[in-house]
């Protein structure tokens, strides 16, 4: 499948603008890829306490070229600093954390998700994908609100934010919002409620590229640059 390809933010502006919306004081999990990126964007004047699966809390930025210590890193293998006063403790306990609905936000990616919030990041279902379930099952059951940040569409064109999910599902009426390279997405009783689109877009671009109705918010303005 071929389709337009519009211009829109970049990951570090993603993550950037997924970071806005984590209230001051917040408890969060941040999975693999793009999302790893917000604990850089942490707002002015808010702290936020960073989570990982495999046992740290208060996890900083990544560390500068050559500073990195190969025993300090996150749950996807990639290195990590320490704000003050976070803490260690044993795989276990991080996923009781999880399971006991201690984490307040989580930020992870997708290869689908529906206007209803259900949630595919795991598999294609495909005889020869390599699954890559981790914690994220985890995650959606037990943390309180769900971000996902991902590109808008697959490299061919194909949407990402669809009606239903074609791959098998991570979770089922989980995720809360959605940001992409090219809109923020709010899930609602009603569908997918547009808040935001990246600069220069309009709706019907957003839409043509999109394999779900969207709607725009009250506060939508288009093509405003955040």
């Amino acid at each position: 499948m071929t389709a337009t390809r519009f211009k829109g933010w970049n990951r570090e502006q993603m993550a950037a603008r997924a970071a806005l919306d984590i209230p001051d004081g917040s408890i969060v999990n941040l999975g693999i890829g793009i999302p790893e990126m917000v604990a850089r964007f942490v707002p002015a004047g808010r702290e936020v306490l960073y989570h990982t699966e495999n046992g740290l809390l208060g996890m900083g930025p990544p560390p500068e070229p050559g500073q990195e210590d190969p025993e300090l890193i996150n749950a996807g293998k990639k290195p990590v600093t320490l704000n003050p006063g976070a803490s260690f403790f044993h795989h276990a306990d991080s996923f009781a954390m999880i399971r006991g609905h201690h984490i307040d936000i989580c930020v992870l990616g997708a290869m689908q998700v529906s206007e209803g919030g259900d949630l595919a990041n795991w598999s294609t279902g495909a005889k020869d994908a390599v699954p890559a379930v981790g914690g994220a099952m985890d995650l959606v059951a037990g943390v309180k609100t769900i971000y996902v940040i991902t590109q808008h569409t697959t490299r061919d064109g194909t949407p990402k934010i669809v009606a239903q999910c074609s791959y098998p599902l991570t979770g089922k009426q989980v995720v809360s919002r959605i940001y992409t390279d090219l809109a923020v997405l709010e899930v609602t009783d009603t569908g997918l409620a547009v808040l935001e689109m990246a600069p220069g877009l309009n709706l019907d671009q957003l839409q043509s590229v999109t394999g779900c109705k969207l709607y725009p918010a009250s506060s939508l303005c288009e093509g405003a640059n955040q």
